[in-house]
Protein backbone atom coordinates (compact mmCIF):
# COMPACT_ATOMS: atom_id res chain seq x y z
CA UNK A 1 0.00 0.00 0.00
CA UNK A 2 1.08 3.55 -0.15
CA UNK A 3 0.39 5.36 2.63
CA UNK A 4 0.30 9.22 3.68
CA UNK A 5 1.43 10.36 7.19
CA UNK A 6 0.80 13.85 7.81
CA UNK A 7 2.66 15.75 10.52
CA UNK A 8 5.44 13.45 10.64
CA UNK A 9 7.52 15.96 11.83
CA UNK A 10 5.70 15.83 15.77
CA UNK A 11 6.07 13.39 18.30
CA UNK A 12 3.64 10.55 16.90
CA UNK A 13 5.24 11.34 13.18
CA UNK A 14 8.47 10.68 14.23
CA UNK A 15 7.99 7.41 15.80
CA UNK A 16 5.82 6.02 13.10
CA UNK A 17 8.66 6.77 10.79
CA UNK A 18 10.77 4.80 13.25
CA UNK A 19 8.39 1.54 12.95
CA UNK A 20 8.14 2.07 9.32
CA UNK A 21 11.48 -0.16 8.82
CA UNK A 22 9.91 -2.93 10.46
CA UNK A 23 6.95 -2.87 7.97
CA UNK A 24 8.93 -2.06 5.12
CA UNK A 25 6.08 -4.28 2.84
CA UNK A 26 4.56 -0.65 2.39
CA UNK A 27 5.53 2.75 0.40
CA UNK A 28 5.22 6.15 2.91
CA UNK A 29 5.16 9.47 2.34
CA UNK A 30 6.08 10.99 5.49
CA UNK A 31 4.84 14.79 5.21
CA UNK A 32 4.95 17.68 7.17
CA UNK A 33 3.92 21.17 6.17
CA UNK A 34 7.22 22.16 3.91
CA UNK A 35 5.68 18.90 1.43
CA UNK A 36 2.33 19.00 1.74
CA UNK A 37 -0.14 22.23 2.85
CA UNK A 38 -2.95 20.43 4.10
CA UNK A 39 -5.22 22.75 4.26
CA UNK A 40 -4.78 23.36 0.84
CA UNK A 41 -8.07 20.90 -0.34
CA UNK A 42 -6.07 21.29 -4.03
CA UNK A 43 -2.67 20.27 -2.74
CA UNK A 44 -4.34 17.59 -1.01
CA UNK A 45 -6.26 16.00 -3.73
CA UNK A 46 -3.11 16.49 -6.07
CA UNK A 47 -1.15 15.03 -3.80
CA UNK A 48 -3.13 11.90 -3.34
CA UNK A 49 -4.25 11.18 -6.75
CA UNK A 50 -0.51 11.80 -8.20
CA UNK A 51 0.88 9.22 -5.28
CA UNK A 52 -1.81 6.54 -5.86
CA UNK A 53 -1.77 7.25 -2.09
CA UNK A 54 -3.87 4.08 -0.19
CA UNK A 55 -4.30 5.22 3.37
CA UNK A 56 -3.55 8.40 4.99
CA UNK A 57 -2.34 8.39 8.84
CA UNK A 58 -3.37 12.57 10.12
CA UNK A 59 -0.75 13.20 12.88
CA UNK A 60 -0.84 16.56 12.20
CA UNK A 61 -2.69 18.73 14.63
CA UNK A 62 -2.62 22.76 16.15
CA UNK A 63 -1.97 21.36 19.62
CA UNK A 64 -0.98 24.40 21.64
CA UNK A 65 -4.43 24.12 24.04
CA UNK A 66 -4.02 27.78 25.47
CA UNK A 67 -2.68 29.43 22.26
CA UNK A 68 -5.53 27.92 20.58
CA UNK A 69 -7.88 30.41 22.63
CA UNK A 70 -5.93 33.52 20.65
CA UNK A 71 -5.90 31.45 17.29
CA UNK A 72 -9.51 30.15 16.80
CA UNK A 73 -9.31 30.26 12.86
CA UNK A 74 -5.91 28.89 12.65
CA UNK A 75 -6.58 26.22 15.22
CA UNK A 76 -9.84 25.76 13.08
CA UNK A 77 -8.15 25.08 9.73
CA UNK A 78 -5.18 22.65 10.99
CA UNK A 79 -7.80 20.70 13.40
CA UNK A 80 -11.15 20.53 11.42
CA UNK A 81 -10.75 21.43 7.86
CA UNK A 82 -7.87 20.02 6.89
CA UNK A 83 -9.01 16.33 8.32
CA UNK A 84 -11.62 16.79 6.16
CA UNK A 85 -9.81 17.66 3.23
CA UNK A 86 -7.81 14.63 4.16
CA UNK A 87 -11.16 12.30 3.88
CA UNK A 88 -12.52 13.59 1.22
CA UNK A 89 -9.44 13.22 -1.37
CA UNK A 90 -8.85 9.53 0.21
CA UNK A 91 -12.55 8.98 -0.29
CA UNK A 92 -12.44 9.33 -4.07
CA UNK A 93 -9.35 6.61 -4.15
CA UNK A 94 -11.72 4.25 -2.12
CA UNK A 95 -8.82 4.38 0.61
CA UNK A 96 -8.92 4.05 4.63
CA UNK A 97 -8.25 7.36 7.21
CA UNK A 98 -6.77 7.12 10.71
CA UNK A 99 -7.36 10.96 12.68
CA UNK A 100 -5.45 11.27 16.11
CA UNK A 101 -8.00 12.66 17.94
CA UNK A 102 -7.79 13.83 21.61
CA UNK A 103 -9.78 13.01 25.14
CA UNK A 104 -10.25 17.39 25.23
CA UNK A 105 -13.47 16.12 23.55
CA UNK A 106 -15.11 15.51 26.61
CA UNK A 107 -15.66 17.98 29.52
CA UNK A 108 -13.97 15.57 31.98
CA UNK A 109 -16.80 15.54 34.63
CA UNK A 110 -16.83 11.59 34.81
CA UNK A 111 -15.76 9.59 37.42
CA UNK A 112 -15.55 6.35 35.38
CA UNK A 113 -13.33 5.81 32.07
CA UNK A 114 -15.22 7.08 29.08
CA UNK A 115 -16.09 5.04 26.26
CA UNK A 116 -16.70 5.67 22.73
CA UNK A 117 -20.34 6.32 23.08
CA UNK A 118 -19.83 8.69 25.84
CA UNK A 119 -21.69 11.89 25.27
CA UNK A 120 -19.31 14.69 24.18
CA UNK A 121 -18.56 17.82 25.76
CA UNK A 122 -15.51 20.09 24.64
CA UNK A 123 -14.90 23.01 26.82
CA UNK A 124 -11.70 24.59 25.17
CA UNK A 125 -11.40 26.05 21.56
CA UNK A 126 -8.85 23.02 21.05
CA UNK A 127 -11.44 20.26 22.04
CA UNK A 128 -13.98 21.70 19.73
CA UNK A 129 -12.21 21.90 16.79
CA UNK A 130 -10.98 18.28 17.27
CA UNK A 131 -14.13 17.50 17.40
CA UNK A 132 -15.31 18.79 14.44
CA UNK A 133 -12.18 17.16 12.64
CA UNK A 134 -13.92 13.53 13.90
CA UNK A 135 -17.29 14.67 12.70
CA UNK A 136 -15.79 15.94 9.43
CA UNK A 137 -13.88 12.90 8.95
CA UNK A 138 -16.48 10.28 9.44
CA UNK A 139 -18.93 12.29 7.10
CA UNK A 140 -16.41 12.56 4.35
CA UNK A 141 -14.54 8.75 4.48
CA UNK A 142 -16.84 5.90 4.89
CA UNK A 143 -13.82 4.07 6.08
CA UNK A 144 -12.04 6.23 8.89
CA UNK A 145 -10.91 5.25 12.29
CA UNK A 146 -10.67 7.81 14.87
CA UNK A 147 -8.20 7.40 17.67
CA UNK A 148 -8.48 9.08 20.55
CA UNK A 149 -5.47 9.75 22.82
CA UNK A 150 -4.48 12.01 25.83
CA UNK A 151 -1.34 12.83 27.67
CA UNK A 152 1.16 12.05 24.77
CA UNK A 153 4.60 12.15 25.05
CA UNK A 154 7.91 10.61 23.52
CA UNK A 155 11.52 11.02 23.14
CA UNK A 156 11.08 13.49 20.34
CA UNK A 157 9.44 17.22 20.20
CA UNK A 158 8.61 19.52 23.40
CA UNK A 159 6.28 17.53 25.89
CA UNK A 160 5.72 17.08 29.82
CA UNK A 161 8.00 14.32 30.23
CA UNK A 162 11.11 16.51 28.66
CA UNK A 163 9.92 19.50 30.87
CA UNK A 164 9.25 18.04 33.51
CA UNK A 165 12.89 16.30 33.68
CA UNK A 166 14.74 19.97 32.67
CA UNK A 167 12.79 21.78 35.44
CA UNK A 168 13.68 19.23 37.94
CA UNK A 169 17.09 19.29 37.08
CA UNK A 170 16.85 23.66 36.89
CA UNK A 171 14.54 24.28 40.13
CA UNK A 172 14.88 23.09 43.77
CA UNK A 173 11.19 23.15 43.68
CA UNK A 174 7.92 22.72 41.49
CA UNK A 175 4.27 22.96 41.86
CA UNK A 176 2.30 20.40 39.70
CA UNK A 177 -1.21 19.86 39.22
CA UNK A 178 -2.99 17.07 41.31
CA UNK A 179 -6.43 17.23 40.73
CA UNK A 180 -6.45 16.45 37.23
CA UNK A 181 -6.24 12.82 36.77
CA UNK A 182 -5.67 10.63 33.65
CA UNK A 183 -3.11 8.28 31.84
CA UNK A 184 -0.06 9.38 30.10
CA UNK A 185 0.95 7.50 26.21
CA UNK A 186 4.02 6.91 25.15
CA UNK A 187 3.68 8.00 21.56
CA UNK A 188 5.82 4.65 20.44
CA UNK A 189 3.09 2.38 21.54
CA UNK A 190 0.35 4.39 19.83
CA UNK A 191 2.66 3.87 17.00
CA UNK A 192 2.47 0.08 17.26
CA UNK A 193 -0.91 0.21 17.71
CA UNK A 194 -1.65 2.12 14.48
CA UNK A 195 0.38 -0.47 12.53
CA UNK A 196 -1.68 -3.02 14.01
CA UNK A 197 -4.46 -1.65 12.84
CA UNK A 198 -3.19 -1.22 9.50
CA UNK A 199 -2.03 -4.77 9.21
CA UNK A 200 -5.36 -6.21 10.39
CA UNK A 201 -7.72 -3.90 8.74
CA UNK A 202 -9.29 -0.69 9.39
CA UNK A 203 -12.49 -0.91 10.75
CA UNK A 204 -14.30 2.54 10.58
CA UNK A 205 -15.30 4.34 13.84
CA UNK A 206 -13.88 5.76 16.77
CA UNK A 207 -11.50 3.90 19.40
CA UNK A 208 -9.39 5.19 22.32
CA UNK A 209 -6.09 4.23 23.12
CA UNK A 210 -3.68 5.32 25.93
CA UNK A 211 -1.09 3.15 27.96
CA UNK A 212 -2.87 1.29 30.89
CA UNK A 213 -3.16 2.25 34.72
CA UNK A 214 -4.54 5.91 36.24
CA UNK A 215 -2.08 8.88 37.60
CA UNK A 216 -1.99 12.86 38.06
CA UNK A 217 -0.03 15.14 36.49
CA UNK A 218 1.57 15.33 40.26
CA UNK A 219 2.02 11.99 40.34
CA UNK A 220 3.66 11.72 37.06
CA UNK A 221 5.79 13.82 37.54
CA UNK A 222 7.41 12.27 40.91
CA UNK A 223 7.59 8.84 38.66
CA UNK A 224 8.86 10.77 35.99
CA UNK A 225 12.10 12.59 38.53
CA UNK A 226 12.43 8.87 40.16
CA UNK A 227 13.24 7.59 36.82
CA UNK A 228 15.24 9.85 35.77
CA UNK A 229 17.47 10.23 39.17
CA UNK A 230 16.18 13.80 40.03
CA UNK A 231 16.49 13.64 44.03
CA UNK A 232 17.33 17.84 44.53
CA UNK A 233 13.62 19.33 43.05
CA UNK A 234 11.04 18.93 45.70
CA UNK A 235 7.48 18.55 43.88
CA UNK A 236 4.61 19.96 45.57
CA UNK A 237 0.83 19.30 44.48
CA UNK A 238 -1.23 22.04 43.25
CA UNK A 239 -5.21 22.61 43.05
CA UNK A 240 -6.10 23.45 39.35
CA UNK A 241 -7.45 26.87 40.96
CA UNK A 242 -3.41 27.67 41.69
CA UNK A 243 -2.72 27.22 38.13
CA UNK A 244 -5.20 29.12 35.85
CA UNK A 245 -5.03 28.73 31.96
CA UNK A 246 -6.97 30.70 29.51
CA UNK A 247 -8.09 26.72 28.10
CA UNK A 248 -10.10 24.56 30.66
CA UNK A 249 -8.48 21.31 31.19
CA UNK A 250 -10.39 18.18 31.56
CA UNK A 251 -10.25 16.88 35.85
CA UNK A 252 -10.72 13.53 34.98
CA UNK A 253 -9.97 11.85 31.26
CA UNK A 254 -9.06 8.41 31.26
CA UNK A 255 -10.14 6.59 28.30
CA UNK A 256 -11.38 3.13 28.06
CA UNK A 257 -9.45 1.05 25.73
CA UNK A 258 -11.64 -2.37 25.45
CA UNK A 259 -12.99 -1.54 22.18
CA UNK A 260 -9.24 -1.34 20.92
CA UNK A 261 -7.90 -3.98 22.96
CA UNK A 262 -10.98 -6.52 21.60
CA UNK A 263 -11.27 -5.85 18.03
CA UNK A 264 -7.50 -5.72 17.70
CA UNK A 265 -6.00 -8.12 20.02
CA UNK A 266 -3.85 -5.73 21.43
CA UNK A 267 -1.95 -5.68 24.81
CA UNK A 268 -1.02 -1.82 26.27
CA UNK A 269 2.05 -1.60 28.53
CA UNK A 270 1.16 0.15 31.81
CA UNK A 271 1.73 3.39 31.60
CA UNK A 272 4.66 3.42 34.06
CA UNK A 273 6.68 1.11 32.18
CA UNK A 274 6.89 2.99 28.82
CA UNK A 275 7.82 6.23 30.90
CA UNK A 276 10.53 3.93 32.25
CA UNK A 277 11.65 3.02 28.37
CA UNK A 278 11.10 6.67 27.36
CA UNK A 279 13.00 8.29 30.12
CA UNK A 280 15.68 5.71 29.27
CA UNK A 281 16.35 6.67 25.63
CA UNK A 282 16.51 10.51 26.95
CA UNK A 283 18.90 9.74 29.21
CA UNK A 284 21.10 7.85 26.35
CA UNK A 285 20.56 10.42 24.09
CA UNK A 286 21.82 13.21 26.15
Amino acid sequence: MNILITGCNGQLGNEIQLLEQQYADHTYFNTDVAELDITNKQAVERFVIDNAVDGIVNCAAYTAVDKAEENQQLCGLLNTLAPGYLAEAIEQRGGWMIQISTDYVFDGTAHLPYTETEPVCPNSTYGRTKLSGEEEVMRSCHHAMIIRTAWLYSTFGNNFVKTMIRLGKEKSELGVIFDQIGTPTYARDLAAAIFTAIGKGIRPGIYHFSNEGVTSWYDFTKAIHRLAGITTCKVRPLHTAEYPTPAARPHYSVLDKTKIKDDYGLEIPYWEDSLAECVQQLISNS
